[in-house]
Formats: C-alpha cells, sequence, structure tokens
C-alpha cells in the first residue's frame, strides 16, 4: 500500500525538553477530568496539568512552564515513561504541546504503541546518556539534538563543546520502519488506496450482492 511522504519520519532535529522522573505515568501527563474532551484538539493546553498550576491555577515551577524550553520539540524522560492507564489521551496531548519525538530509559508497551501510531517516534537510551542529554540541555536549551531513525542515532550540537557527540538508539524494527516508509499513520494509508479497496471488496461475495 501506498504511503504519504508527508507522513516518513527519518530525522527529526529540535531544542530537547528534559523530563526527569521515573515512572511517570498516563494520569500524571493527561489528568482523567480531560479525557472528557469531545476532540483531541486543546489537549496540548492540559499536559501535566495538575503539576504546572495549582488549584487556584497559579503557575507552578515545572519544565512544560520553563520558557528556557518554549518550543521544544524532543522530550527526554528516564524509565517507564506512560506507565498506568493506556489512555491515547497522553500522547495526543503531547504531540499538541509539541513534542515530536520522545527519548528515555524506556516506556510502557502500550504508551510506546500509542505513542508510534501518532507519529511519535519514542527511542531508548541506557540511563547514563540519558542524564547526560539531560545535564547537557539543561546548562544550554539551545542544545539542537537529532535523531536519526535510519542510522538509529542521535546527535548533539551546541555551543558548549558538547557539539559532535553521537550515540546509539534503540528502537525496535517494526516502528522503525513504520516511521521510515511513512506507514505508521494507517487511517491515512487505508484512505490513499481507496480504489485498491473497492477492487478488493468488488472481488469478495459476500461484498459484493451475495446472497444463499
Amino acid at each position: 500500500m501506498k504511503a504519504n511522504n508527508e507522513s516518513v519520519r527519518n530525522i527529526i532535529e529540535e531544542r530537547g525538553l528534559p523530563l526527569p522522573g521515573d515512572d511517570i505515568d498516563t494520569d500524571r501527563i493527561i489528568p482523567a477530568r480531560y479525557l472528557k474532551a469531545v476532540t483531541f484538539d486543546k489537549l496540548g493546553d492540559f499536559a501535566f496539568y495538575d503539576e504546572r498550576f495549582d488549584k487556584d491555577g497559579k503557575e507552578l515551577k515545572h519544565p512544560f512552564n520553563d520558557k528556557r524550553y518554549k518550543g521544544a520539540g524532543i522530550l527526554i524522560v528516564n524509565k517507564n515513561f506512560g506507565c498506568g492507564s493506556s489512555r491515547e489521551h497522553a500522547p495526543q496531548s503531547l504531540m499538541r504541546a509539541g513534542i515530536k519525538a520522545i527519548i528515555g530509559e524506556s516506556f510502557a508497551e502500550i504508551f510506546l504503541g500509542n505513542c508510534t501510531a501518532l507519529g511519535i517516534p519514542a527511542v531508548t537510551l541506557e540511563e547514563k546518556p540519558v542524564n547526560e542529554i539531560m545535564s547537557i540541555v539543561k546548562e544550554n536549551p539551545e542544545t539542537i539534538l537529532t535523531i536519526n531513525l535510519d542510522k538509529k542515532t542521535l546527535s548533539i550540537k551546541n555551543d558548549n563543546g558538547a557539539g559532535g557527540k553521537e550515540y546509539r538508539i534503540g528502537i525496535s524494527n517494526s516502528a522503525r520502519q513504520v516511521f521510515l516508509s511513512g506507514t505508521w499513520d494507517t487511517t491515512s494509508v487505508l484512505l490513499s488506496n481507496e480504489n485498491e479497496i473497492r477492487e478488493k471488496a468488488a472481488e469478495l461475495p459476500y461484498l459484493n450482492n451475495f446472497s444463499v
């Protein structure tokens, strides 16, 4: 089946947003009360809402509120990110908050699958390099991170001497292939192959005026 070239994901080049802490679950990413939203459109405004604002709506100290990371597109996390319930709203909220890829030590399986289905590469590194990258980005928020899915590498570029650093990232072969082929968005792939679907349906007796 054909895919839209705009869906291909290979090189993601963005500034980083460090979010330290293990076992950050989906209820923290997007509080349950926002699951009632009819569409996902505004969910980005509510990512980590209960950690970003107090009960009176006053802004708290949090990486997503830190103006130094405004516009950053690669989230950097630790172990077991996205654990808890399987709500698709969690990666939806991150995507709509501007996150285009995630680097972490490990991810909850369902969260990882939901990210892949939304075109958000979630790649892994060991604890030491993840914490090293967090430190580099905290020291210089203008640091550029480049994920290359074809080469399975992450490189760093900034003005503080960290340029040239390169790490080997982990990603499953199946996820890597759907990103590189642009077939992660199964709905769009189906819609782009409407003629082939109609032709195949016409060949099936139970879809073509079949009667007993």
